[in-house]
């Protein structure tokens, strides 16, 4: 594979947090390379600094050294505008909670990061409806999150996330808030849309079975990766 097959590259991420007069490293000199339609879990113990770096990653939190870049741009060097467009055009996200907006249906909520482009709202809402349809949930595109099960809210979250057609989804313990079967169907999901579209995944998880279903598996120890 060439360089052109790179998704994320960051080299040298560190993060250090300042707590009154003491400095806490959460991260120290990380690198990283990820490919389009690769899977890779990132594991460690809580506080390990897993979610810092998934932050990082995305755009949504800046390192104390060291750089980060999407698709060959430097997400650090970019305009607060213009890092919103790159995350939108490029980044796909899941989170342990869903994080839907709850006044509005299945179907709006996972149309939004469409009109944030300002797509036709038309083509929009088709768009959503297809992608709801593959997260089997066409006979609840109307229903508001607070009408759905558990599962059924994250399964519209990733919908949501790869409506966009990402190059990467950035997926922080998306199974975390689920029981076992649920975990179990919405993590199969993951996969099997990671799959289709082609997307890289990045997946912060504690669970150690859905974890070895991924091609990598790195673990984050005293703010380094290491192979797990």
């Amino acid at each position: 594979m060439n360089d052109a097959a790179i998704v994320v590259a960051c080299q040298g991420i560190a993060k250090t947090y300042g707590l009154g007069a003491v400095a806490v490293p959460v991260l120290t000199a990380v690198d990283l390379e990820v490919r389009r339609g690769e899977s890779i879990a990132i594991v460690g113990a809580s506080g390990s600094g897993k979610s810092t770096f998934l932050h990082i990653l995305g755009g949504l939190d800046h390192p104390t050294a060291g750089r980060v870049q999407l698709l060959g741009q430097d997400i650090a060097r970019a305009s607060a505008t213009e890092q919103g467009r790159m995350r939108n055009k490029a980044l796909g996200f899941v989170y342990q909670f869903h994080h839907l907006l709850p006044e509005f249906s299945a179907l709006e909520n996972v149309a939004m990061p469409l009109a944030i482009r300002r797509m036709p709202s038309r083509e929009a809402l088709e768009r959503a409806r297809a992608m709801l349809a593959e997260v089997g949930l066409s006979h609840r595109v109307e229903h508001r999150p607070g009408e759905l099960s558990g599962g059924e809210r994250q399964r519209v979250a990733v919908a949501r996330a790869l409506v966009t057609e990402p190059a990467c989804v950035l997926a922080d313990e998306p199974t975390g808030n689920l029981d076992r079967e649920n975990a179990e169907h919405v993590f199969d999901l993951i996969l099997r849309l990671n799959e289709r579209h082609g997307a890289a995944l990045i997946m912060v998880t504690h669970d150690p079975v859905l974890a070895a279903r991924m091609q990598r598996r790195l673990r984050l120890t005293d703010g380094r990766l290491a192979s797990a």
